[in-house]
């Protein structure tokens, strides 16, 4: 029994996203189960680039079905992450909101035209289901959790009209005890405070990271009004009292400000409330139901430093955190619940791992795709590439890592991971700054040898696995002058074990950083920079190498580190768009009453991507085809030798912000022979 869950949006790539709620439509992914059994699972933004993609995802659908072998016919159920009704009036306010609007007002029309559109096959109504969004959300972590009962909670910022549901997992069956409105939601609440932290959807997480630089003592009483906790678990919040409030007591920060401790205090506060707020609705819960365990998904689940205080609280004796808590989790739990309707739920066994993503390929296709950047990449392979790494990282090196299928979910867990020293602070900075460029206060997760877990973190009893980075935990007092990289200022860490059996390549180079150094840990964090999602293929991980100062990365087999490129390097590369890239020219006024004709890049995916770009560079972007090579167009436009440097430099920085793609011609046909294997035509 082959079941198909989605998540994401109703357009393509190469189509602008119409006015959608900010908290709907994100997150595409496809997950493949069979009779149960996730068999592929990966999220859109790893193919098409698109941080938290709102696009169909269509090639993730593609991977699903190739990892199979099978055709999209061959599907018995595919499942939407949103009930029907609820997608239909998504549909309605956007027939009344855009004038260019072009899709059927049916949900279940319009996923089969997508389908159609993208697979040249229609398929069966009957064919086609649509879920409870926060079902979903339970569904999928229940399912994956091992227990034969617990509580269930899950809490985001909108779905289906709702915010959250509370319900009870028994064998295959959830009994819904509450549901929580959307004007009562704990992500909106969280979303509507940081936007005057200049910050804003999707970047909570942030917020969780610099609360403990602040103290809520001072705004505590300010952010008790915006909340009040009531009887069997229930609580309010108002929403409409948090802008005007903090607006008069603080100086509200825009993005790029510093940050005032007016701004960490604020912070401390809203993480105060938002725990203070779960832990009153589950203490209710847990009385009420006698429940023991405890599942948690959706987005506000992603709040570790909330699930680490849950973890110490005792309240309950054992708690799964779904990997992919986000909407993408949705796709799961509706191929879940889809498979269960057949008859074939998951198996009662707790989750270990989440490498369901596409594999790198063989190691002779590596080897050609590194080598097609000869001028720009030595090469070298080895028979012990954990040792070798480990000894680069040892020597100060900070590296990507990327091996194997990459992993479902936001975190990398050591397949597509940067790694480094975690003892000197100074790699925290570096790598904030030089790397991720992203805010220097931001913390990095450790991740330890599952057997030396608790010589160095004080954990709870009865716990000693946390293989997807999903609670903060306190770092040993004696440890945490030797782990600086890796201890946040309050002293824990966003804790990953490696097991052996589940991961074996990345044990073997923690192992390997244990021998010389006697540490059984590394600094980890995804490997990717500020403008992309996790890197996917060797490709991506080759521009990241590139635009990044990171000194090594290791591919499969391979060491590779950077030459110093020619000019000529650089200009024999292919120049291409990627496909949610646009050039325009528009008249803007630049100063006063001035106006004069501009040209931009834009990404239809993100007003916040786009640039002002020379018009040089606007005419030679122009004349590409597809794709041509660099060094071509320069030579079919007239420049002398400063402008074509000028040009060349310009591109690059275009490309370290992912608006253009350098590449390699051979690097290009590799690309369409793999969405060929993906079915793409």
């Amino acid at each position: 029994m082959l079941c198909l869950g989605l998540s994401g949006g109703l357009d393509r790539i190469h189509e602008n996203s119409p006015a959608l709620p900010s908290t709907f439509l994100h997150d595409g992914a496809a997950v493949l189960v069979r009779d149960g059994r996730v068999i592929a699972a990966v999220e859109e933004e790893r193919f098409n680039r698109i941080k938290h993609s709102n696009k169909f995802p269509s090639r993730s659908i593609r991977y699903c079905l190739a990892s199979a072998g099978i055709q999209l016919s061959d599907i018995d159920r595919i499942a939407f992450y949103a009930t029907e009704a609820y997608c239909n009036a998504m549909l309605e306010r956007l027939f009344v909101s855009e004038p260019n609007f072009s899709m059927p007002l049916d949900a279940k029309l319009a996923m089969r035209r997508l389908l159609a559109q993208e697979f040249s096959t229609e398929v069966d109504p009957s064919r086609i289901s649509f879920v409870s969004h926060h079902l979903a959300h339970a569904v999928s972590a229940f399912s994956m959790s091992g227990f034969e009962q617990s509580l269930i909670l899950a809490l985001d910022g909108s779905g289906d009209f709702l915010s959250g549901l509370v319900a009870v997992g028994s064998g295959t069956e959830i009994t819904q005890l509450a549901t929580i409105p959307e004007n009562n939601s704990l992500g909106l609440f969280y979303l509507e405070t940081i936007r005057y932290l200049g910050y804003g959807l999707f970047d909570e997480y942030k917020v969780m990271g610099l609360a403990p630089y602040g103290d809520p003592a001072p705004y505590r009483s300010l952010f008790e009004q915006f909340y009040e906790l009531s009887d069997n678990g229930g609580f309010r919040v108002y929403l409409d009292r948090i802008g005007p409030a903090l607006l008069r007591s603080i100086q509200v920060r825009r993005k790029g400000m510093p940050f005032t401790q007016q701004h960490r205090d604020v912070s401390a506060s809203l993480q105060e409330a938002l725990e203070r707020i779960v832990l009153h609705v589950l203490r209710h819960y847990r009385e009420a139901t006698g429940m023991k365990r405890l599942c948690l998904a959706g987005g506000v689940a992603h709040n570790c430093t909330m699930t680490g205080k849950l973890l110490y609280s005792g309240l309950f004796e054992d708690i799964f955190v779904q990997p992919a808590a986000h909407d993408a989790g949705c796709a799961l739990g509706a191929a879940l619940i889809m498979s269960s309707d057949l008859g074939q739920p998951a198996p009662r066994e707790r989750l270990r791992e989440v490498y369901w993503g596409p594999d790198l390929g063989t190691d002779c296709a590596i080897e050609q795709e590194l080598n097609a950047w000869a001028g720009h990449l030595a090469v070298e392979r080895s028979d012990d590439v954990a040792g070798r790494a480990a000894e680069w990282i040892s020597n100060g090196a900070v590296i990507g890592w990327v091996q194997g299928r990459s992993e479902f979910g936001p975190r990398a867990l050591g397949n597509r991971s940067i790694l480094a020293d975690p003892r000197p602070a100074a790699n925290k900075d570096r790598i904030n700054a030089m790397v991720k460029k992203r805010e220097g206060y931001r913390p990095f997760a450790p991740s330890v040898l599952e057997e030396d877990a608790r010589e160095f973190f004080d954990l709870p009893d009865g716990t000693g696995e946390f293989p997807f980075m999903n609670f903060v935990v306190r770092v040993r007092d004696s440890k945490r002058g030797l782990l600086s990289a890796i201890t946040h200022v309050d002293g824990t860490a966003r804790l990953q074990t490696v097991s052996r059996k589940t991961n074996p390549a990345y044990w073997e180079v923690i192992d390997a950083f244990k021998k010389r150094t006697g540490i059984p840990i590394l600094l980890n964090t995804s490997f990717n920079n500020n403008a992309e999602p996790i890197v996917q293929s060797v490709a991506d991980a080759i521009a990241t190498f590139l635009t990044t100062e990171l000194d090594g990365l290791v591919v499969g087999p391979f060491l590779v580190k950077k030459r110093a490129a020619t000019p000529e390097h650089w200009t024999s590369l292919a120049v291409s768009l990627p496909r949610y890239a646009s050039v325009y020219q528009v008249r803007a006024c630049t100063a006063g009453d001035r106006h004069e004709t501009v040209c931009e890049i834009r990404s239809g995916h993100s007003s916040s991507g786009s640039a002002r770009i020379s018009r040089d560079l606007f005419d030679l972007l122009m004349l590409i085809a597809g794709e041509s090579v660099l060094g071509d167009l320069l030579d079919a436009i007239t420049f002398d030798q400063a402008r074509r440097e000028a040009l060349v430099k310009e591109l690059r920085g275009l490309w370290e912000q992912r608006l253009v793609r350098l590449h390699p011609k051979y690097a290009a046909r590799m690309q369409q022979d793999s969405d060929q294997i993906l079915g793409k035509a």
